[in-house]
């Protein structure tokens, strides 16, 4: 069979196109010249079953016209799309221009679930992200040495609330707190940007002898109705290296409905910053 492959950003593309490969898919990629990484092209060279197209963000049309003179029935998303880029960067095509102005809410959910009706309209499936990659969903329980305190506990119950009602209003889906004090909250900037920020506040708070307790959790949680199809939150070595340069002591995510990339290195890495990693029961 053949698979569509619309690549973003980061290694998720690269991770889902060798898990494809190795269920002897022939995959088709549409990689996005915003955000793919280069090195599609070279994977492309060294592999006769995957090609590569490159498209602009707003070609929808083309991504559509690519796929069926190939012959893709099915196709998935994967890599992360910029919320601001979606939002401000791109010049949309005809086909997507008339659906822009046919949303009721411009959020990234309204829009992908549009762009999925119309490539089903053209005959073209769009299929779960986790497709081929269901091994990398993070399994329920503490996944570091060290399990979270009982502040960081407190915390987690606090922020999950949270993060999960802010997610239901497609903003984000990451909350950051400290001493079930909301510190950060992630919009269109991203998870690493939101955790940054909350560092930076807290380093800010320190230099006026704050009686907050410095040491931030990190709750993120997947949207209350999740369209495995796009979005599925994701986190990997870089999401711990953000959290201990921001001094971040605590992670929580959502068991099956989460993707931990390079798990051994991420929980290698916690481990030695003293960083707890716990998937929560959904």
């Amino acid at each position: 069979m053949k698979l569509g492959l619309i690549a973003g950003n980061g290694r998720f593309p690269f991770l889902l196109l060798d898990a494809a490969r190795a269920h002897g898919a022939e995959v088709v990629v549409a990689a996005i010249k915003e955000e793919t990484d280069k090195e599609m092209d070279a994977r492309a060279a060294a592999d006769a079953g995957v090609r590569v197209y490159w498209l602009s963000l707003g070609e929808l049309s083309r991504l559509i016209e690519t796929f069926q003179r190939e012959g893709v029935t099915q196709a998935v998303m994967a890599g992360q799309v910029k919320h601001k880029q979606i939002f401000s960067s791109i010049r949309p095509d005809w086909r997507l221009a008339k659906l822009l102005l046919s949303l009721r809410t411009k959020n990234t959910d309204m829009l992908l679930g549009a762009v999925a009706k119309v490539l089903g309209d053209e005959g073209i499936e769009l299929i779960s992200s986790t497709s081929y990659l269901e091994p990398l969903l993070a399994k329920p329980g503490v996944l570091t040495a060290r399990k979270p305190s009982e502040q960081e506990e407190r915390d987690i119950a606090y922020g999950r609330d949270v993060a999960q009602a802010v997610a239901g209003f497609d903003i984000g889906q990451t909350v950051v707190v400290a001493s079930q004090a909301c510190v950060a909250i992630e919009a269109m900037e991203g998870t690493d940007a939101a955790i940054e920020r909350a560092g930076e506040l807290m380093g800010s708070l320190e230099e006026k002898a704050s009686t907050l307790d410095r040491s931030l959790t990190v709750v993120k949680v997947a949207k209350p109705k999740q369209d495995m199809r796009f979005d599925v939150p994701v986190i990997g070595v870089q999401t711990i290296e953000t959290m201990r340069r921001a001094g971040a002591t605590c992670l929580a995510i959502e068991a099956g409905r989460t993707l931990v990339f390079d798990a051994d290195n991420v929980m290698t890495i916690a481990n030695a910053a003293g960083i707890a990693v716990v998937a929560l029961e959904h």
